[in-house]
């Protein structure tokens, strides 16, 4: 297991903070444009349309609130709404949970995310105890931001050693975005890309004043186009589960069984862990990786990738 303090922020780190006001206009105005009339059952009247998506009469209507109201609120101005309204207009939107929890932090924030920063992360020892125990299989587990705060061997054995890199770089979005051997390591470059930046997005909602998570999608934004594509989409998920499908420069492809487990702690804090499926060839990949060592964390730089045939 490794774990590496959270640097204290610097002027580098420090963004201004997201205009919620902003967030929650374009977050409405995204979720509109996706719905099509016939969806929600609506007369489409077809090339007299001028917008994509749904009208505000038209969502105003299905959310059973007034044109004027609806307005207001895509403008950005969610003072005074009440869980009511906005239970409705997620309905008639057709938002899932993910969705609704966000337009819900966005429109109606609480007073203490009103915080000029976000305070330091720490993990509990017993949880850095616990990576220490699990020596079979790829740990680690997140914060705010993506950050990756402690891991185990096997996480660094697949993913790479991220104890040789400096604290800010230990972050998910920096990795897939701005590191060229990520995208040659997730198979599915792609979607992994939009995951992490519905989690981005997540957190911007829950906690926009926080000034390292604006100054890490500033710079995000600056260097990657596929970044500021996906950014401008407002979509927001949480995956606790699903399969990866890498390809590592010392065993080759790999299909991995991931599972997140969100901590209680009140941290912002998520343990993940990747199982293989049992007698499968990415179990005996992973078994491998154990048996290196810390070699396997040189990723294919120092260690030599072995001969598998038996």
């Amino acid at each position: 297991m490794d774990e590496h303090p959270e640097p204290a922020p610097g002027p580098a780190d420090a963004g201004p903070p997201l205009d919620r006001r902003a967030e929650l206009s374009e977050f409405l105005r995204t979720r509109r444009a996706r719905l099509k009339p016939e969806d929600v059952g609506l007369p489409d009247f077809g090339r007299h349309r001028r917008v994509p998506g749904l009208r505000r009469e038209e969502l105003a209507q299905l959310a059973g609130v007034s044109v004027a109201y609806y307005t207001r609120l895509e403008q950005g101005n969610g003072r005074n709404v009440s869980a009511e309204v906005l239970d409705a207009i997620a309905r008639a939107l057709r938002l899932s949970d993910a969705e609704s929890s966000h337009l819900t932090h966005l429109a109606k924030p609480k007073q203490h995310k009103k915080k000029t920063s976000a305070p330091t992360q720490h993990v509990r020892t017993p949880l850095r105890q616990l990576l220490d125990t699990i020596d079979t299989i790829p740990a680690y587990i997140t914060g705010r931001r993506t950050d990756i705060l402690v891991w185990n061997r096997m996480a660094a054995a697949v993913f790479g050693d991220w104890s040789e890199l400096p604290p800010q770089e230990r972050n998910w979005a920096r990795l897939v975005f701005l590191r060229p051997e990520y995208r040659d390591l997730f198979v599915e470059w792609e979607q992994k890309a939009t995951d992490i930046v519905s989690m981005l997005r997540m957190d911007a909602g829950f906690c926009p004043d926080d000034p390292r998570l604006s100054a890490l999608v500033g710079e995000l934004s600056v260097k990657s186009e596929e970044f500021r594509r996906l950014w401008a989409t407002h979509d927001v998920k949480e995956k606790t589960y699903g399969v990866k499908r890498l390809h590592h420069p010392l065993v080759g492809d790999l299909t991995l069984h991931f599972e997140g487990f969100h901590l209680s702690d009140g941290s912002d804090q998520a343990l993940i862990t990747y199982h293989a499926e049992p007698g499968s060839p990415s179990a005996d990949a992973l078994r491998l990786l154990a048996s290196w060592g810390t070699d396997a964390t040189r990723a294919g730089t120092s260690a030599q990738r072995p001969d598998l045939t038996p």
